[in-house]
């Protein structure tokens, strides 16, 4: 309620002053707000995620101190247990290795190899050697001499060596903070003090029979830990800036040395353990591993201790690393982890207040006399093992001394000094920075953990940061990049201009002003590129844009309004050698450029439009950024359409971006490819930021894509698309690459597209007929296989979603999918057909991957049969026909649908696809319910097909689960059910009949064209209906008589006479706003004003003007747009001075629509926002509203008596502009405000800016030039090159049918041959049980081919749904680790001294221009 009460005050407010008042509001134009449910979703994970480490922490760490205990020599169990329980102590060491071991061997076989630099790989190995030396000698030598707590609390003597680095290198950022590792050493040093103090005691007081050897192991075990704190050396060393090539050099093979180095302590904690019970104590005895079946509770305890220590340390590792992605280090990371000890040692006392009542038969007197009757339970069977070891254990302290037992309390003190000791070893972590998504090497330093101090072995390794010399550069810290959104129109409708317009401005509000809270670190830039923008009036041919481009200006303009309540303020006009280019500065300052492509200039269509971009964007761009010096010098800081709404920040904002790239590489630069009618969140572009930032190798990034619509085929498409990115573009991101990543709403890097054989083998012009179907069907997937052959990697972000249009008519549908299709089959072929060479290159693609894609492209190609068959089953269970008759009827249709695509049109094609698609989902609906019958009638659902479609159905409403948003896309499964058959079956025989089509098949009308067209000579245009048919007749009388045309054409022109020059040379039209130049005398026309008539020769130069455009046409318009347009710094240079730039003939038009901003209406209302805006600060509010009011007042008394919709003239401009601001100073003198008086000055001489038309700079002029006469010269092909391609499509059509039919027919053959044959002679024999688990006794007798297929196809499901559950794990993370940094749009406020512009990128330049300089 409170929304519509808003929005009709704001209609009030604007009916006061038109009276048009009414206005479209775009889905989503509001600002985006932090959901409250998402906040609590956030707390909730990272709560969750903080218990799961200390869970698993404490229950690994207890694990592994009940193993020890049990495997003492003071223990009370027998040899033989003892020896058992120490061998699971060293399966505990040896399984983080054997882990590490099979991840390094799978990335170095299957990933990336590099040769090692064997003296770097020594010294690791050397160093792990050492490592691996003193883990086992403190756990399986040292440990089990100890009591309980004495093992509890050892392990804090690890970070000894670490604190040691630190002191020397001087990590810390502040010089007091030295003063922890300080503290650190002395309280560690002090903890094994108080060890030797306390066994001194011991052994003096008699405790235990303790024995004076206590004492070695105890000098064993702090030489030990000195050892294991050598682990970690790495995380200090890579904080300086010492070493730095030496540990690049390492992370390039560091998979090899973790191979190497796992084996390598593996055998060292092996040796250790032979080496000490097998030669030093000679305790082991081989036969007592062979375990009896009376041995069952003591191999259940100890496999159940192993297992829990193994699986715990793992998961507490992951859980570290989660907390550690999603911004909860201090809360689930660093807390739970410092805590483990003693929560270990409260769980403990716990467990032993609440659990000794069990001891039955201990006494309870003194302890001396509960420790000594622990003894005798040992001999009873009904005593709990491990709390009785455990008990028996803390007997072995000081508490249990007859003389003395204030010890103990050196003993509780030993363990405060030794947490105490890795605490403030551990300090940086409390403080340390993670960005929003980092790889796990940028947050640890080692991949390898330490189970045994696997809290330790957490905080130790977690990587320092340290701020860096200003020169240096840290990949740690967040990098500046630019962003390109590049959009591409082709015949869009308003509705959907609107969504993609709506889009770039919520980028731009989320992008905002710098002095808002914002850690995104981006730059961007909008480019819409328009095919087909211009048309030629019939009447007057003058080149003018079509009416696509005039919905997009109606658009900008109005999406303006709803985002600030005005008119857009710096609209700048540009002629190019390409047609032309509008160029905005939206709201908060960022840069909007439209270019419409004249389709006789430049090739038109979504591939070309791509190359255009790329060079322009990549090429050109890149080309400036990298030589300053032709970069426009930035002479004129007062042109009012070069600065941002309030004048502060994005000044000159057409080259800021520019300026701001000579500081950015270009993998920092990103180019977002869209479509013109998608519609994104900004949240949905910086997650995909956030993939590419991540991973060097990311070349592109795709999201999750929503089909929009209405009706049937939407329906489809939905669960389609749903499908598709749940399972298969899952498991492509996990096991491999994504295959394609959809131009709707990609990201790429430009290193990658930049990159050899990418970009330059992208323009290639195709003139074969496996050229056309591979390079234009199919661009996008072009594109990514270019990639993929490279070595780059294409992500898939599921958290990243963009909603497009999708095809609503069945024909549109098939259309689309004949492109797609055969494409698709095309890319993917070469990239299988370069498996080996990929292989190489690429380290995410391995030959398992390849392997899944031959499998996958097996299972498309056999599609067809698949169906046919799955059909013939419908028959048989509906009809109850037999097995082959069933395959005959079934097999039909298909061929009957071959031979239609063969003999009849395509719209024919597409109309008997239709009703063959309605007959088959009949047919499929009565297959559904017909196998539910079969499953009711058999009394049970355990038949391979009924467990099939069982399952199926498990897995897609699981997975629709783990897609809550998505969750409603399941109702349209059944939908997608009953249309496979037209899905797989006639859409594949239509796409690949046609496949010698290569038109693109949607959207090919063109609306600007035909609402010029005038319907001459039309003898009859009638609309008729038959049924449900429409048909429109129109018979026309086409005349060739080029005299009777002449003729006609100069009747219609019998009006007013007009200066119209011809096609070579337009003239501009006549504009109130700015003068016309004079018409070129040397071009004839007659007197009277009208034109003369054209030869032949010209007359059929117009006719294809549309398609072809001459070399001198293309030189004309070039020399033209140099030499007749002014330059703007000649035009600041006359000052107010009126210049005469003849333009073509499709300026005066567009600009005559922006000029509509000063109109009195618009006027004040733009007046009022400008000013709000320029002081938007909250301590500027009561200020800004009193100078609204004032100059309000003013601006309606000056042009008192101007129509709403009246526009001003020049002189009415200057005179407002003086009486305002003298209105202004006064207002803000009165207020005391004075320092606010440039910034007002700006905002109203911005408010009365008209829109400007600009030249285009040489430099650039001569780039596009050439780059059109190098690739993007229109295509002009013979009638013999066009039956020549023609030809060899239909031999490539052939061939491709050809191979197909043969496939699935022996496919459909086999398995009718195997019906013909007989179940009881060649079948599978599968029991039959009951739902209830008892077996009927009886077989099911299953073909072997129809088995192997639905087996083979559960299987590839399986892999996927595996897949989708690994990424959505990780698609959580990064969602939540999102919603922590997601913006606030919160006013600050602003300190107003400071009315200097800043031009510098905060970290990288260093350039600031100030209010002084105007």
């Amino acid at each position: 309620m409170e929304d519509i009460k808003h929005r009709g005050k704001n209609r009030q407010e604007r009916h006061k002053e038109r009276w048009d008042p009414f206005q479209l509001n775009p889905i989503g134009a509001e600002k985006e707000q932090k959901r409250r449910c998402f906040q609590l979703a956030q707390y909730l994970v990272a709560v969750i995620v903080g218990l799961c480490v200390l869970a698993s922490a404490v229950v690994a760490k207890g694990s592994l101190l009940v193993l020890s205990t049990l495997s003492s020599p003071t223990s009370m169990r027998t040899p033989r247990e003892k020896q058992f329980y120490m061998l699971m102590l060293v399966f505990c060491l040896v399984c983080p290795n054997v882990l590490v071991f099979i991840k390094s061997l799978w990335r170095c076989a299957f990933k990336s190899f590099v040769q090692p630099n064997l003296k770097t790989m020594s010294f690791i190995c050397v160093t792990e050697c050492i490592v691996s030396l003193g883990t086992a000698t403190l756990v399986l030598v040292v440990m089990p001499q100890f009591d309980v707590l004495t093992n509890l609390f050892i392990s804090g003597g690890v970070c000894i060596v670490s604190a040691i680095l630190q002191i020397i290198f001087q990590l810390q950022a502040e010089t007091w903070k030295i003063l922890f590792p300080i503290c650190s050493i002395i309280l560690t040093s002090a903890g094994y003090c108080l060890l030797g103090v306390d066994y001194y005691v011991r052994v003096s007081s008699y405790v235990d029979n303790q024995s004076p050897d206590c004492f070695v192991f105890i000098a064993i075990g702090i030489f030990s830990s000195i050892l294991i704190s050598f682990c970690w050396w790495e995380n200090p060393v890579q904080a300086t800036n010492r070493i730095q090539d030496t540990l690049s050099e390492l992370d390039g093979f560091r998979d090899f040395v973790f191979v190497i180095s796992s084996i390598l302590r593996i055998i060292v904690i092996g040796a250790v353990y032979l080496l000490y019970y097998a030669v030093i104590e000679k305790s082991i005895v081989w036969d007592d591993f062979n375990l009896r079946s009376v041995d069952w509770e003591l191999l259940q305890i100890g496999l159940v201790l192993f297992f829990l220590q193994a699986f715990c340390s793992a998961a507490c590792h992951w859980f570290g690393v989660v907390a550690c992605k999603i911004h909860a280090v201090r809360m689930s990371f660093a807390l739970p982890l410092c805590c483990t000890g003693p929560s270990v040692l409260l769980l403990g006392l716990i467990l032993f207040i609440t659990q000794a009542q069990k001891l039955d038969g201990a006494k309870e007197g003194s302890i001396q006399e509960f420790c000594e009757s622990l003894f005798f339970l040992s001999q009873k069977n009904t005593t709990p093992l491990v709390l009785l070891e455990i008990t028996r254990s803390i007997c072995r302290t000081s508490l249990n001394s007859y003389y003395l037992q204030w010890p103990f309390s050196m003993l509780a003190l030993e363990g405060v000094c030794m947490w105490s000791g890795f605490v403030t070893c551990t300090y940086y972590v409390w403080k340390i920075k993670v960005q929003r998504i980092e790889r796990t090497s940028q947050l640890f330093v080692r991949r390898l953990y330490e189970s045994a101090f696997i809290d330790l072995s957490l905080l130790l390794n977690t990587k320092m940061k340290v701020a860096r010399a200003r020169n240096q550069e840290s990949q740690d810290d967040i990098q500046s990049c630019v962003i390109y959104l590049c959009a591409t129109m082709w015949h869009e409708t308003y509705d959907e201009m609107l969504k993609i317009l709506t889009s770039m401005f919520r980028l731009d509000r989320y992008r905002g002003d710098p002095k808002e809270e914002h850690k995104d670190c981006f730059d961007f830039e909008c480019h819409i590129y328009v095919d087909d923008a211009f048309m030629t009036e019939k009447d007057t041919d003058k080149r003018l844009v079509n009416s696509y481009v005039n919905d997009l200006t109606q658009v900008v303009i109005e999406v303006y309004r709803v985002f600030t309540n005005k008119e857009p303020d710096d609209v700048s006009i540009v002629e190019t050698p390409y047609g032309g280019r509008l160029m905005f500065v939206m709201p908060e300052g960022n840069m909007l450029y439209i270019h419409l492509k004249d389709k006789g200039l430049i090739r038109n269509k979504k591939r070309w439009s791509q190359i255009m971009y790329m060079y322009y964007l990549l090429g050109w761009k890149g080309y400036i950024s990298k030589t300053p010096q032709k970069i426009k010098q930035q002479n004129h800081l007062c042109r009012e359409s070069l600065i941002s709404l309030d004048g502060e920040i994005f000044f000159m904002p057409q080259y800021d971006n520019d300026n701001k790239r000579r500081f950015i590489s270009d993998e920092n630069v990103y180019i977002l490819a869209l479509d013109g009618d998608t519609d994104f969140q900004p949240k949905a572009v910086i997650l995909l930021v956030d993939r590419l930032r991540m991973y060097e190798n990311v070349g592109a990034a795709c999201g999750r894509i929503h089909p929009t619509g209405m009706g049937p085929m939407v329906w489809y498409q939905k669960f389609e698309y749903a499908v598709g990115h749940w399972l298969q573009k899952t498991a492509e991101h996990v096991f491999g690459s994504v295959l394609c990543s959809p131009g709707c709403f990609s990201l790429f890097r430009a290193s990658a597209l930049m990159d050899d054989n990418v970009l330059k083998r992208y323009t290639t012009t195709a003139t074969r007929a496996a050229e056309y179907v591979q390079y234009d069907q199919g661009e996008d997937r072009w594109l990514c296989t270019l990639l993929l052959q490279q070595g780059w990697r294409v992500e898939y972000n599921a958290a990243s979603d963009a909603y497009t249009n999708s095809p609503q008519e069945f024909k549109e549908f098939y259309n689309q999918r004949r492109r797609w299709g055969p494409s698709t089959l095309a890319n993917t072929l070469d990239l299988l057909h370069s498996g080996s060479e990929t292989v190489k290159r690429n380290s995410s693609i391995s030959r398992l991957y390849i392997f899944y894609q031959m499998f996958t492209v097996g299972s498309s190609i056999l599609g067809p049969a698949s169906v046919t068959l799955m059909v013939a089953g419908a028959f048989q269970f509906v009809f109850q026909l037999a097995g082959t008759l069933s395959i005959i009827i079934a097999s039909i249709p298909p061929v009957f649908y071959i031979i239609v695509c063969f003999v009849a049109k395509p719209n024919n094609q597409i109309t008997i696809a239709g009703i063959m698609s309605v007959l088959y989902a009949f047919l499929m609906t009565a297959s559904l319910f017909s196998i539910i019958g079969d499953m009711v009638v058999q009394g049970t659902f355990l038949t391979p097909t009924g467990v099939f479609l069982v399952s199926m159905t498990i897995m897609y409403l699981v997975t629709a689960i783990l897609h809550p948003e998505e969750f409603g896309m399941i109702v349209y499964g059944l939908m997608y059910f009953i249309c496979i058959p037209s899905g797989y079956l006639l859409l594949t025989i239509y796409s690949l009949v046609n496949m010698h089509i290569v038109s693109w098949g949607t959207r090919e009308s063109n609306k600007g064209a035909t609402e010029v067209k005038k319907n001459h000579n039309v003898l009859c245009d009638r609309n008729c209906k038959l049924c449900c048919w429409d048909m429109k007749l129109q018979i026309t009388q086409e005349t060739e008589n080029l005299i009777l045309q002449q003729i006609t054409r100069q009747t219609e022109q019998q009006a007013p006479p007009l200066a119209i020059t011809n096609l070579e040379n337009s003239q501009p039209a006549a504009s109130n706003v700015e003068p016309q130049a004079r018409p070129d005398t040397s071009k004839e026309t007659d007197e009277q004003g009208g034109r003369k008539l054209r030869t032949e020769k010209d007359w059929m130069k117009l006719k294809v003007f549309d398609s072809v455009s001459s070399d001198s046409d293309s030189d004309s318009d070039e020399k033209k747009s140099i030499s007749t347009t002014a330059s703007y710094d000649d035009d600041y240079e006359d000052g107010n001075q009126a210049t005469e730039l003849p333009m073509s003939d499709w300026v005066s038009p567009v600009k005559e629509e922006f000029l509509k901003k000063l109109t009195f209406a618009n006027l004040k209302r733009n007046l009022q926002e400008q000013i709000r805006y320029s002081l938007r600060a909250k301590n500027l509010q009561d200020v800004c509203e009193d100078l609204v009011a004032m100059l309000t007042d003013t601006l309606s008394g000056e042009l008192y008596g101007v129509g709403p919709e009246d526009a001003l003239t020049e002189s009415q401009q200057e005179e407002l502009q003086q009486a305002l601001t003298e209105q202004a100073r006064r207002t803000l003198k009165t207020s005391r405000m004075e320092r606010l008086e440039k910034k007002v000055q700006r905002a109203i001489q911005k408010t009365l800016t008209a829109p400007q038309v600009q030249k285009l700079d040489e430099d650039e002029h001569d780039f596009w030039s050439k780059l059109i006469e190098r690739y993007l010269k229109p295509i002009v092909d013979t009638k013999a090159h066009l039956d020549e391609v023609t030809r060899e499509l239909k031999s490539l059509r052939n061939k491709a049918v050809f191979l197909y039919f043969i496939i699935n027919v022996l496919w459909v053959v086999a398995t009718f041959f195997l019906q013909a044959i007989g179940n009881d002679v060649i079948s599978i024999k599968i029991p039959k049980y009951y739902s209830n688990g008892t077996q009927s006794g009886e077989f099911l007798k299953v073909e072997p081919l129809s088995l192997m297929f639905l087996l083979s196809f559960a299987v590839l499901l399986l892999i996927q749904f595996l897949a989708m559950l690994y990424h959505r794990v990780y698609t959580l993370i990064h969602v939540v680790s999102y919603r922590s940094t997601e913006k606030d749009y919160k006013l600050k406020d602003i300190d107003d001294d400071d009315d200097g512009l800043t031009l510098e990128n905060p970290n990288t330049s260093a350039l600031s221009v100030t209010s002084d300089d105007f």
